[in-house]
């Protein structure tokens, strides 16, 4: 025979404070609470990367798993990876006027890093 479980009714008890909020200070309790608990997520997205994920963007971008690779090794290797991958390949396209794809096959061979360092301001 199955046992069932009975659950104590406290919802009077918990929404004592939420009682007298009219719809609108409701709504707006909700978005609050909503924007706290997402706060950190958000903080986390804009300061955190990784190889992996720095990788998945420069595949995205069209490049082959062994560039992707290579360029985010030398990314690594020059202190930028808290920049982006995708970024440095795209200011490297922008600073020399050339497609993406070329930018981060020349990052590769190693050209235009002197002028990403210095974009960036980092100091070799």
């Amino acid at each position: 025979m199955e046992k069932l479980m009975t659950r104590n009714d406290d919802f009077e008890i918990r929404r004592k404070h939420l009682k007298n909020l009219t719809d609108e200070e409701l709504k707006q309790r909700f978005w609050k609470l909503a924007d706290e608990v997402v706060e950190p997520l958000i903080k986390l997205a804009k300061t955190y990367t990784s190889p992996a994920i720095e990788r998945s963007v420069l595949l995205r971008m069209g490049f082959s798993s062994i560039e992707a690779k290579a360029i985010v090794d030398k990314v690594i290797d020059f202190g930028l990876i808290s920049k982006g991958a995708g970024h440095v390949v795209y200011k490297a396209a922008n600073l020399n006027a050339i497609s993406i794809r070329e930018a981060g096959l020349k990052l590769i061979e190693g050209e235009f890093w002197e002028d990403i360092l210095s974009s960036f301001g980092v100091k070799k």
